[in-house]
């Protein structure tokens, strides 16, 4: 039987992981107050956290960090970090128990109301938004001083609008505390700011899930150089995909993209490759603070220049 109050009933009956979206609440006809939360989906996340948590913190009204079965601490990392900045009364920590589909087969083939799929777990994540906006971040994306102020004038301008907001990010994958490598060949764009509302829920698609929005929204195309995403040498990228084969097909260019940098790195052939630039950071500094608080606000612009270059 169906939970009384769900907007969208998980398949196993556990009223806890229903998805109940806040615009069907008791006060349905009051607005949502204006401002930006950051969502975070994260599993094994603690070695990122330290970079990535404290820009959000400035940037946004309220964090939400969902915890998926993490054995690192991710959790209780990410609590200490928030309490360090002083926002543990803009942050909200949850936690989903469940094991959730990975990208390509699996996700493909576990039902979208499922608590197991990827969908499901958007959906019951961005429920707790309780702000007119909410952004999806992933917990290895880094803004850079600069993002954070493009971000926090954003969050008092966007509400009304109805508009979605596109944050170029690039993929730096780190060898060690010294080195690492941008990718420059293309500025990997996705929506990840948009209003909340019916019109902006997460359906099902091939590989993964995907948020809708109408397509009379503006979209709002953010500078590059405001975001890196951590790519870790020393780490699998490719374990939450149940087909690394899927990888090949072209509707993942972006993946094959990830794919071709990390074995040509592990190879030694990181030189060899189109786009790939080596970063030292000097002395006493790690190499991911260099990226974000000074190469990045230093590099020239556009920092993706190729004539008719194809975004992932």
């Amino acid at each position: 039987m169906p939970t009384p109050g769900a907007d969208v009933p998980c398949r196993e009956g556990d009223p806890t992981y229903d998805v109940r979206w806040p615009w069907n609440a008791a006060a349905p006809t009051r607005p949502a107050p204006p401002g930006l939360t950051c969502v975070f989906r994260v599993r094994d996340e603690a070695r990122n956290l330290p970079w990535v948590l404290p820009p959000v913190l400035a940037a946004v009204d309220h964090v939400v960090l969902v915890d998926n079965r993490s054995g690192d601490g991710t959790a209780e990392l990410g609590r200490r970090v928030a309490a360090e900045a002083g926002a543990s009364d803009r942050y909200t920590a949850l936690e989903y128990p469940f094991e959730v589909s990975r990208a390509g087969h699996d996700h493909l083939f576990t039902p979208p109301d499922s608590v197991h799929s990827l969908t499901h777990f958007y959906n019951w994540s961005f429920s707790h938004v309780r702000t007119s906006y909410s952004m999806k971040w992933d917990g290895d994306m880094v803004l850079t001083p600069e993002g954070v102020s493009v971000l926090r004038d954003l969050s008092w301008q966007l509400p009304g609008s109805g508009a979605v907001v596109l944050v170029p990010r690039h993929p730096l994958t780190v060898v060690d505390e010294t080195e690492a490598w941008i990718d420059l060949r293309s500025r990997f764009l996705e929506p990840w700011i948009y209003p909340m509302g019916p019109e902006f829920t997460f359906v099902k698609a091939f590989e993964w899930e995907v948020r809708e929005f109408p397509a009379t929204s503006e979209r709002i195309v953010a500078p590059e150089g405001l975001c890196v995403e951590l790519k870790w040498l020393d780490t699998d990228e490719f374990a939450h995909w149940a087909e690394v084969e899927a990888l090949e097909q072209r509707r993942v260019r972006r993946k094959q993209r990830e794919r071709e940098v990390v074995t040509a790195l592990r190879e030694g052939r990181g030189a060899e490759v189109a786009d790939l630039h080596r970063i030292v950071a000097p002395p006493g500094v790690h190499v991911v603070d260099h990226v974000v608080d000074t190469w990045l606000p230093q590099a020239r612009r556009p920092l993706v220049g190729r004539p008719g270059r194809r975004d992932g």
